[in-house]
């Protein structure tokens, strides 16, 4: 691939699109050409890049004639349809959603556990993990490398803005109205999310488990490359704007104290311990919302598992958890 690659963002009108914008400006990537796409609704308008303005192009399956490196964040059912036709036209994909994260000739990359997966892509495409399991698999993969990861049980505190947009406006409209005793609107999630905390992402299973959950299994295995590795998982929406939080009790193959736990993080990149409970020190959502980096804290033996740890780790979902993960395996490439 080209040093400066004509590059395509599809979906650059979403979040998360905008986000791959920003981190791309931030971190000085070099495009040499930037093409944006998008649905029909949204071909026409422009959006800002490096000062200039880029006029947004209506997504085709011509649209990648001599596209050297694609992103994708438009949903999977955009990804099932048009990263194939990317990949035919000689781009790499990189896809955000889910569509190919467990096809075995799709790499599951997260840049600082696995670069090297990012190398072997028989279909062209690469996949970028789901937010929740990235933020769980930053704070747990340093401790991996030193201790053997054994089991997780966790769970997690996920932002409104996961839902996109809508998410957030949801929570603002109920917040509003409560303050106003009016009734609350219900269009996004099942219950009201003003005030309260629901355990449920995504749609039920066969096995009570949501598919949420299971992505934290199954997509952990295959980015650690443990199939043995067992997970247990609840996930939870929660009244918060951005970034998402993980609380997790691990158990480990090698002995395991606080203190070499706190030494297997010491330097490791994308990762920052925050952990002084005497000053009240720790991870909140807020520390990481618009931020490059997962903060670890809370770190102690866990009471009921032998050889584990519980730990609290938090991270932005739009940015580490999507835009800027997938802007890193571009970065890889």
């Amino acid at each position: 691939m080209s040093s400066q690659p004509h590059l395509a963002i599809v979906g650059a009108t979403g979040a998360v699109g905008a986000e791959m914008l920003t981190c791309l400006e931030q971190r000085n990537f070099p495009v040499r050409k930037l093409t944006l796409l998008a649905s029909a609704r949204s071909a026409g308008k422009t959006l800002k890049f490096c000062g200039e303005a880029i006029t947004v192009q209506e997504l085709t399956k011509d649209s990648f004639g001599d596209i050297d490196l694609a992103l994708f964040s438009a949903g999977g059912s955009i990804s099932e349809e048009f990263a194939p036709a990317a990949a035919a036209a000689g781009a790499v994909v990189i896809d955000n959603s889910s569509a190919f994260r467990m096809d075995p000739d799709v790499p599951l990359v997260v840049p600082e556990i696995n670069p090297e997966a990012a190398a072997n892509r028989p279909r062209g495409i690469i996949a970028n993990p789901n937010c929740t399991t990235i933020v769980t698999l930053m704070g747990l993969y340093p401790l991996h490398r030193q201790f053997g990861l054994r089991n997780i049980i966790a769970s997690s505190y996920q932002a409104v803005s996961g839902s996109g947009a809508q998410g957030i406006i949801e929570l603002e409209n109920q917040v509003k109205a409560l303050a106003n005793d009016q009734p609350c609107e219900k269009n996004v999630y099942p219950h009201q999310i003003a005030f309260n905390v629901i355990p449920q992402v995504d749609r039920f299973l066969a096995d009570g488990y949501t598919k949420e959950e299971q992505k934290m299994r199954n997509e952990g295995r295959k980015i650690l490359g443990l199939e043995s590795l067992k997970v247990t998982c609840t996930c939870v929406r929660v009244p918060v704007y951005r970034s998402h939080s993980v609380s997790i009790s691990a158990q480990f193959e090698k002995p395991v104290t606080v203190e070499t736990a706190r030494a297997a993080f010491e330097g490791y990149p994308g990762v920052r311990l925050v952990d002084d409970p005497s000053r009240n020190l720790y991870p909140t959502p807020l520390d990481t919302s618009n931020k490059d980096d997962c903060l670890v804290g809370r770190l102690r033996m866990d009471q009921v598992l032998p050889n584990a740890l519980a730990l609290w780790v938090v991270g932005d979902q739009v940015r580490k958890g999507a835009a800027l993960n997938a802007v890193q395996i571009a970065e890889l490439l």
